[in-house]
């Protein structure tokens, strides 16, 4: 990685949106000789974890809004990297992954590994885990409390 000396922005908002985006670019790129990207690998990933989840409780779990997690479930479908199966009511559908989506996640697992532990080198196991431990607290309290803050 190269040297920047971006200035500290004056907005939470700001500097955590500037992060997420140069922490995407960076993923995009290991990912994208496996055809993913990091938003897609994020859902692969999640369901991995979860096994089989409703597209409102993925959309729960990663705090993305309702059409951005359409939007990407849809080319995920089309990969054939995701399955279906219909809920209690129309409305309602049950997503896990195919058994093509678990080989395309295994594919990319070595390469997220590899970009994990290469970040993690160049910022120091503490500062590793407070990052990691600050913006989960932030994610919680803010899922959380919302607007109450």
């Amino acid at each position: 990685m190269k040297q920047s000396h971006l200035p500290a922005l004056p907005c939470m908002c700001g500097n955590f949106r500037r992060a997420a985006r140069t922490l995407t670019q960076l993923y995009d790129e290991a990912l994208r000789p496996l055809g993913l990207r990091s938003t897609q690998f994020i859902i692969l990933q999640a369901l991995s974890l979860t096994g089989e989840a409703t597209q409102g409780q993925l959309g729960e779990l990663l705090a993305i809004d309702s059409t951005t997690l359409s939007r990407t479930l849809a080319i995920l479908t089309r990969q054939g990297w995701i399955s279906e199966r219909p809920g209690q009511d129309r409305r309602e559908r049950w997503l896990r992954l195919s058994a093509a989506g678990k080989t395309q996640f295994n594919r990319a697992v070595p390469a997220w590994e590899n970009i994990q532990s290469r970040l993690r080198r160049r910022l120091g196991e503490s500062p590793w885990k407070s990052l990691t431990q600050l913006t989960q607290q932030v994610s919680n309290l803010l899922t959380s409390e919302g607007d109450s803050l």
